[in-house]
């Protein structure tokens, strides 16, 4: 069985897309604490919704915004520079809102140049 529930946060506002043939998805980074570690520490899990859910979050979801995600693990490989890439995504089946409706603050460039968010999300191909 491949079932994943996660609770967290959002690190920066989801933002609706299509692929070519029309259907709608979301990509969004979500940031989970691990409760078990000595010292604070966050897991950052790439997340992508698809069709009903994706529009639903792209609408209602912004950086802060506490959700819990269901859904299941993927692998997802392809090729950058002749070389094999694997990249984990969890697909996001079910979202449900936990806490009020945050707002949203840009990043300012100081955090954006240290990396005080998560690495840019890397392209892959659909």
């Amino acid at each position: 069985m491949n079932k994943v529930i996660l609770a967290g946060r959002l690190v920066k506002d989801p933002e609706a897309k299509y692929t070519q043939n029309g259907t709608v998805y979301t990509r969004f980074t979500l940031a989970v604490n691990r409760r078990f570690s000595k010292e604070p520490a966050a897991d950052f899990l790439p997340i992508i919704t698809w069709n009903k859910v994706a529009e639903i979050c792209g609408n209602n979801l912004v950086k802060g915004s506490q959700v819990l995600i269901e859904g299941r693990i993927q692998l997802n490989t392809y090729e950058k520079d002749g070389k094999k890439q694997y990249v984990i995504e969890i697909i996001g089946d079910n979202v449900e809102f936990l806490g009020s409706k945050p707002k949203s603050t840009p990043a300012t460039p100081q955090q954006a140049a240290f990396g005080a968010e998560v690495p840019p999300d890397e392209e892959i191909p659909f």
